[in-house]
């Protein structure tokens, strides 16, 4: 009960009233959110992790597993939410956003804190969280994008426009600065941390702003399903796949609390920007917000006491 009443003060809170300040403030001033999102996209998020990997501690060879053990998971996920859809009978766009809303989750403002309050700023605990969000944030930006942009267009053109995009930049020189320890001026280390404390706050206040624009009394019974899916099948998976590779101790503990997270903003941003309906990303990301509130205690619980 402790456990549930810190997480509840000291994370959903917080989160919810930067969620509530961008919900205001759409309602009073109609903003763009297509351009919010676009921002967060081509500035913040770049900036972000190029931060985040450049100054992380991280060992590459347990980098290298954490990320198979993630692709693995994914294609799982990816397997079971397409035939979810076409079970359900989603048309093609909702099918995508269904599908991305679990394969992304919130490893990150949500995901990092919660991290933090478990393992009590465990260094290396912090390093598998720092892991698993950097792989979110790429597999986000990188296929997320490429499956809503390929809906109108080719998907060989939208795979070659990720590359264009600062995103890929941001995460490909964070790794190699990183690795070759080479060193960066303090002025442009400062102006990106600057950048990097922008990213909570700005993609929060974008997520108050996208659920503005819901209809709360017409939130759609699917997108229960897909919060259901994400919440309740996202730690089950992780716990059957962890066992089954004998994996144990904190590396298996904060994969499995980190898989328990609800759906990324980051889908509802991206949603945003490439979708013809970013509500229905929104609602998902609202519903699994709100939820998980209950959810992650219990499962917390289950991976501290079974690892």
């Amino acid at each position: 009960m402790g456990e549930f009443i810190y997480i509840f003060n000291n994370v959903m809170i917080p989160i919810g009233i930067i969620v509530i300040i961008g919900y205001v403030v759409q309602l009073k001033y109609k903003l763009e959110r297509a351009t919010l999102a676009k921002l967060m996209i081509n500035y913040i998020m770049p900036g972000f992790v190029f931060m985040n990997l450049y100054e992380a501690d991280i060992d590459f060879m347990l980098l290298l597993y954490v990320i198979l053990f993630l692709i693995l998971y994914a294609g799982i996920t990816f397997l079971i939410c397409t035939l979810t859809a076409r079970w359900i009978g989603l048309n093609y766009g909702h099918s995508i956003l269904f599908r991305n809303s679990n394969l992304f989750y919130n490893a990150g403002n949500y995901g990092v804190p919660v991290n933090d309050l478990v393992f009590r700023s465990d260094p290396f605990a912090m390093s598998i969280q720092v892991m698993m969000m950097v792989f979110q944030n790429v597999f986000a930006f990188s296929y997320g994008i490429i499956s809503l942009s390929a809906e109108h267009t080719s998907k060989l053109r939208a795979l070659l426009n990720y590359f264009k995009m600062p995103i890929f930049y941001g995460v490909s020189i964070g790794l190699l600065f990183n690795y070759f320890s080479i060193g960066v001026p303090v002025p442009v280390t400062s102006a990106f941390d600057y950048i990097r404390n922008a990213m909570i706050a700005v993609v929060l206040f974008t997520l108050g702003a996208q659920i503005a624009g819901i209809k709360f009394k017409k939130i759609r019974s699917s997108a229960f399903l897909a919060t259901a899916v994400r919440l309740l099948g996202g730690p089950v998976l992780a716990f059957l796949l962890l066992s089954l590779f004998n994996v144990e101790g904190i590396v298996a503990q904060a994969i499995m609390i980190t898989t328990s997270m609800p759906a990324a903003v980051n889908s509802s941003i991206i949603a945003e920007a490439y979708s013809d309906d970013p509500e229905y990303a929104a609602e998902i990301v609202m519903l699994g917000t709100l939820l998980s509130a209950i959810t992650i205690p219990f499962v917390i619980y289950i991976a501290l006491n079974v690892f």
